[in-house]
């Protein structure tokens, strides 16, 4: 075999190991999380980019409080590196779920660790008394891109400098949301707001010195009584109150009864919890529903 012809060959050869090696590296196992509400995902994404594979667990336009996990949910759970929830008062599906789950490698994430949760004044809601929506405090929200930020460094400490880049720039984000929050709060004529869906906004509330009251109280499939609607009625008109909010992912009846009793206008206020087939493929973001609250409380509450 001439010299020529062994060059070749040798080069062949080499070329293709290159090529098997750099398949290889092409195939490495990309990080796989699973989250279960809309923030969850929205901010592992934020924190994580392309570096992961994220997947929200609750179907786009499935409204939270009722959804239950099918066969296929256990699988994508027992497929996955991370499992992200918000603990057993917003799901508590999920430690039966988990309980299905064989995979000694899934890290399992509480992202309200370190939080403390909100008790209601009354025991009407399908929470019980503890309010899980902690994410529509600002500060809170801050504190669960932490604690993902925490468990994604944990199954994947190589890529550790751009997480920790990612969650800074959003957390600076939070800050500027909360911020913006604030001062508009300051310029406004009224300082209460009723909302014709499910009790979900304490924590907003609570954070800017506001007054919430809920229609329901409890699960949004449990109808408010004549009686409460009376005393919302008579709510609204005592504060001349032009405005009432609505939900979403949920026909807004209430909201349009009061609206239609008293003259007030509807608009929007999302809880975020999840968000429909259309608003997933637009692409909406946490930060965007927050933004659009933000423009429709500064409405209803006659803000400058």
């Amino acid at each position: 075999m001439s010299c020529i012809v062994l060059l070749s060959l040798f080069i062949f050869v080499a070329g293709a190991a290159c090529q098997r090696q750099e398949q290889k590296v092409g195939k490495a196992k990309q990080l796989n999380v699973v989250t279960t509400l809309f923030p969850l995902y929205d901010f592992t994404k934020n924190i994580a980019g392309d570096k992961v594979s994220v997947t929200l667990l609750l179907p786009p336009g499935v409204e939270a409080h009722s959804f239950e996990p099918k066969a296929g949910d256990m699988l994508r759970v027992n497929a996955a590196d991370l499992f992200i929830f918000t603990g057993k008062f917003m799901e508590p599906w999920a430690d039966g779920l988990l309980k299905g789950v064989d995979n000694k490698g899934l890290l399992v994430i509480d992202a309200s660790t370190g939080i403390t949760l909100m008790e209601e004044k009354e025991d009407h809601h399908d929470h019980g008394k503890i309010d899980p929506h902690l994410w529509l405090d600002f500060a809170n929200a801050q504190k669960m891109v932490s604690n993902i930020l925490e468990a994604l460094v944990v199954k994947d400490p190589a890529n550790k400098d751009f997480y920790t880049k990612s969650s800074d720039a959003f957390i600076a984000k939070l800050v500027d949301l909360d911020r913006r929050y604030k001062e508009t709060f300051l310029t406004c004529k009224k300082n209460i707001f009723i909302h014709g869906g499910h009790f979900a906004f304490n924590y907003l509330a609570k954070r800017y010195n506001l007054v919430y009251i809920s229609a329901y109280h409890g699960s949004p499939d449990a109808e408010p009584t004549p009686k409460r609607l009376i005393t919302l009625k008579k709510k609204m008109q005592e504060n001349n109150i032009k405005y009432v909010y609505y939900e979403e992912l949920i026909a807004p009846r209430v909201a349009g009864v009061l609206a239609k009793e008293t003259g007030a206008t509807l608009l929007k206020l999302h809880g975020a919890h999840n968000i429909s087939k259309e608003e997933f493929e637009k692409g909406v973001s946490f930060l965007s529903l927050m933004e659009g609250n933000l423009k429709n409380l500064k409405a209803g509450l006659e803000c400058q």
